[in-house]
């Protein structure tokens, strides 16, 4: 097995409906994002996954989400973007993309600070 990842970001805003504490004020993030794909095996160049395809389809998503509301998102209208709810979203859209017969997606990290962070993966 092969576990390949790769670190971006994006900054945006949120709140937490219902939350009882300041976070339920709209405020922001500068948000941290570690991408893993897992290979069970290599192509013919001796490569689980291009990284220049992983950043591609990762970027994809982190455009989406750079500068923007998070609750105004249609994904996160009936649920909070928590960073769970966060990393979730990604692994799923990524699951769209970047799944074949030698890889799929195996975890997104998503840390709102340099302290505070989620790792979700499937079970």
């Amino acid at each position: 097995m092969y576990d390949i990842f790769t670190r971006t970001h994006f900054s945006s805003g949120h709140h937490l409906r219902d939350y009882p504490g300041n976070c339920e004020r709209p405020h922001g993030h500068n948000w941290k994002v570690e991408v893993t794909v897992r290979a069970t095996e290599l192509d013919e160049l001796g490569m689980g996954i291009d990284f220049k395809n992983l950043k591609k389809e990762v970027n994809v998503i982190m455009e989406e989400l750079d500068h923007r509301d998070l609750n105004e998102l249609p994904a996160f209208a009936t649920k909070n973007p928590s960073s769970e709810n966060i990393a979730a979203y990604i692994f799923e859209r990524l699951r769209e993309s970047l799944t074949s017969e030698r890889y799929r997606p195996y975890s997104v990290t998503v840390c709102e600070t340099d302290n505070c962070c989620v790792t979700y993966r499937e079970g």
